[in-house]
């Protein structure tokens, strides 16, 4: 069975190291809080994942869900005990502002216990995450009441919250839904329509399920201008909190899907189920993309979470398992073979996932801390900054988190060989769980799209701007440091190669958007890989100073630098290619006849 540890020290080095804990302490979330504080709350966290939520991984995935003849949906054995567990813990609203039941923490707190839950058990973190997105979305657009009367038992996660936007004609497209919202007499909506791929949509885990539905209002404007958000209750609540009749929404199937099982995937049917208006009419996408960019933040995590937990057992299997002998001649005398650590192309695989995984979780990091501070700085240029920042790199890091952390699955399970294409071992399930990721909150492409045909031109290419100059700076800060020099002046010279692509963008997608479509992917993926490298600097100069004050960490830290050294000479190269994809535009991939496919 797969074993799981959260990387508590990577964590603390982060926080401590990379982005200084007494930095953040401006903020609001963050002024009471003392390295030793976060380091309890996040060994705790860890705790719970490890020895409660990973034990269930393979059982939940074996198991599944199921639903029975009247469209109860029941969660695997042992899952509804781990999930009281996790939200009686509190983590489920830590970071919700403690007079909707939340603990005020910072949001950053959260996103690093999301990834210790998501390697644990992705499908069951799910859960609390998708509630952590309603909760989001509606302290940003409901009414006190309504705020009051929800966000304090989705906060301590009495009960759950969905979203619900894909309809069986309509994924992407959300002009083509056709969910009717009919006004009632007393100010609600009669909801009426069909939801697919709702994840969390049923299950037995929580006395009640709060969903946000996007549905259109009789009358409303034709395409997404006429589409609003609504609260709608599996069971609907008195104005005392408490609950009251069954509403008339029901779990027609679950999807019999790929990965995920222990997270129940629902159709679900709403039959003139009554909802609430939630934020203003017509404007229901403005509301649902605080959950989805929430939700988009939290499946970048997913990436880099099942990475992780991936490496982490095939690093151990490589260490152990003895298979032929070392190039360079035996290893291990005292056997009859190496083991197969010794192999070059298993180190290879090996330092692929793990230099993606280092400033994965640095980047993730630094959104966090973005987030907190949109949600509670009180200078309005640092807001607007860290906004800027977050709209710019969710796609980036959603696209690329989702790409390499389920290519990194595969590779684990390569380093496995026969062992990691049968069940027992667990690494055909880290694949199959991550497989997902690419695909929810927008598929990979739409993220890509959206970074190129939204996010750069918006406010004259303000954000991207912005990133070349941070990213300029941090290289400009070492530039005359010898020992920087492995990390700068690669990461310079990727920063040249994304700066000629935006160039070649913005004097060619104009003219020819499809030079746009055809470029996009590719731009997000030379985008994620500077980006890292940009993390990389930070932590490399970062364990340059740990290593020259602590030399009883030299070890550790010289191993971060080696990897970082591996992630400048292997992968971000990367970004050369890339750019000359970019430049080749369209016309050949466009000019194919449809027949000829």
């Amino acid at each position: 069975m797969p074993q799981y540890k959260a990387p508590l020290n990577e964590v603390f080095f982060l926080l401590n190291d990379v982005f200084g804990l007494k930095s953040l302490q401006s903020l609001p979330s963050f002024s009471d809080l003392s390295a030793d504080l976060v380091e309890q709350i996040l060994i705790q966290a860890a705790k719970l994942c490890e020895e409660t939520l990973a034990p269930l991984n393979a059982s939940g995935d074996r198991i599944g869900c199921v639903r029975d003849a009247g469209g109860r949906v029941v969660a695997p054995p042992n899952f509804k005990a781990a999930y009281r567990a996790f939200a009686e813990g509190g983590w489920v609203g830590l970071p919700v502002p403690e007079e909707y039941g939340g603990q005020g923490l910072p949001y950053t707190l959260s996103m690093l216990i999301d990834e210790f839950a998501s390697s644990a058990n992705m499908a069951l973190a799910m859960y609390p995450g998708l509630t952590q997105g309603a909760l989001a979305a509606l302290l940003r657009h409901g009414t006190q009441q309504q705020k009051l009367l929800y966000a304090p038992k989705l906060a301590q996660g009495r009960w759950t919250g969905t979203m619900n936007l894909t309809e069986p004609q309509c994924g992407t497209d959300l002009g083509l839904l056709t969910t009717k919202a009919l006004p009632r007499a007393d100010g609600s909506f009669s909801i009426t329509g069909q939801k697919i791929f709702i994840s969390a949509g049923e299950h037995d885990l929580t006395e009640n399920i709060i969903h946000l539905v996007l549905a259109r209002i009789e009358g409303a404007p034709a395409g997404v201008k006429g589409i609003s958000l609504f609260i709608v209750p599996k069971i609907l609540v008195n104005e005392n909190g408490e609950l009251g009749a069954r509403n008339t929404v029901s779990c027609g199937a679950i999807e019999e899907k790929m990965g995920i099982h222990g997270n129940a995937t629902c159709v679900m049917n709403y039959d003139g189920a009554q909802g609430f208006l939630l934020g203003e009419a017509n404007r229901g996408l403005n509301a649902m993309f605080v959950m989805m960019n929430e939700a988009r933040l939290g499946v970048a995590v997913q990436g880099l979470a099942q990475s992780e937990v991936a490496y982490q057992n095939a690093v151990s299997y490589a260490k152990d398992r003895l298979q032929g002998r070392a190039l360079t001649g035996v290893k291990n005398p005292d056997k009859n073979a190496d083991p197969i650590i010794v192999h070059p192309d298993v180190r290879r695989m090996l330092l692929e996932i793990k230099s993606f995984n280092e400033p994965a979780r640095a980047l993730a990091f630094s959104a966090a801390i973005d987030s907190d501070i949109v949600h509670h700085s009180s200078d309005p240029q640092a807001r607007l900054a860290a906004e800027d920042r977050l709209g710019l790199l969710t796609p980036v890091m959603k696209g690329v988190f989702t790409d390499i952390g389920f290519e990194n699955c595969v590779k684990a399970q390569q380093v496995y060989g026969g062992h990691g294409y049968v069940r027992e071992w667990g690494m055909e399930q880290f694949v199959r769980d991550a497989r997902i990721a690419m695909i929810y909150e927008g598929a990979n492409g739409i993220q890509a799209i959206d970074l190129v045909g939204r996010k750069l031109p918006r406010e004259n290419g303000r954000a991207v701007m912005a990133f070349f100059k941070d990213a300029g700076d941090i290289l400009s800060l070492h530039a005359n440091n010898a020992l920087m020099n492995d990390y700068v002046l690669p990461v310079q010279e990727s920063l040249d190669h994304l700066q000629k692509a935006t160039v070649w963008l913005m004097n060619n997608a104009i003219s020819n958007p499809d030079n746009a479509g055809a470029a996009s992917y590719d731009y997000m993926h030379l985008f994620g890989r500077v980006a890292l490298g940009v993390m990389w600097v930070k932590i490399a100069h970062a364990a340059l100073v740990k290593k020259a004050q602590q030399t009883e960490l030299t070890q550790v830290m010289d191993s971060k630098l080696l990897i970082g050294k591996f992630y400048m000479e292997r992968m971000l190269p990367e970004t050369a290619y890339r750019l000359i994809r970019i430049s080749s535009g369209a016309v050949t991939m466009m000019s194919m006849p449809v027949e000829m496919f």
